[in-house]
Order: structure tokens, then sequence, then C-alpha cells
């Protein structure tokens, strides 16, 4: 039986470049880093960044990475945005939270979540 998970792995083309879209772009801190391999710390979330697979844009669905914003949402999407990131819409709002996706430097959809204030 899962307890949990132990790492997320996200494939890359460039790893530097996709090394410093996580550091740089969403303040993650990176705990290694190699060609093939590196490590992402997202508050005790392991992110693999994977090198070793294919990685490739697409809109067929599949795993989507979702990160708590520092602050408002709101907030988050204007820093982000200032720091370049390729922000894929509106911010949603559901009666789950609200959501806005974005896109990392290799084409992997991630989004950031905000749970309902009540």
């Amino acid at each position: 039986m899962a307890t949990g998970v132990a790492a997320v792995w996200v494939p890359v083309t460039d790893m530097a470049r996709a090394v410093a879209f996580y550091r740089d772009t969403l303040g993650l801190e990176v705990t290694s880093q190699d060609d093939d391999w590196s490590e992402i710390d997202a508050n005790g979330l392991r992110i693999g960044l994977n090198a070793r697979e294919s990685a490739s844009a697409s809109s067929d669905g599949g795993a989507v990475v979702s990160f708590q914003p520092n602050g408002s949402i709101e907030d988050e999407v204007a820093s982000l945005k200032e720091r370049g990131a390729d922000i894929q819409g509106e911010i949603s709002e559901h009666p789950w939270g609200k959501i806005v996706p974005f896109k990392d430097s290799e084409g992997n959809d991630l989004q950031l979540y905000a749970p309902p204030t009540s």
C-alpha cells in the first residue's frame, strides 16, 4: 500500500534551462544537479528533473504538478509573469479552490492552486 508521494519525475530536454526555471522562476531549492538528473525541493516534495526520458510538449493530458502560491494566487501570477513564466490562461475559481495553468521551460504542465477561503 502506498503511504505518500516519494517524488515526481519531470522529463526535460535542457537540464540547465530547466534547473534555472525551477530555481529562478519558481524560487525552489535545487538539492542536486547533474547532466542527467537534478532534484528540486518543493516544500518537502522531491521533483526530479529527468533528462534520460524524452520530453515533449503535449496538450493530450498527463501529469500536472500543482504548486502552492507564496501569498495570494493573484500576486504569485503577477510575479511569475514578471519572471517570464508561460502562463496559459487566467485564474479560474471553483468550489474546491483557484487554479491557473502555466508551463515550465520544457513544456510540462504546471499550475498554481489555492484552496478556497472560508
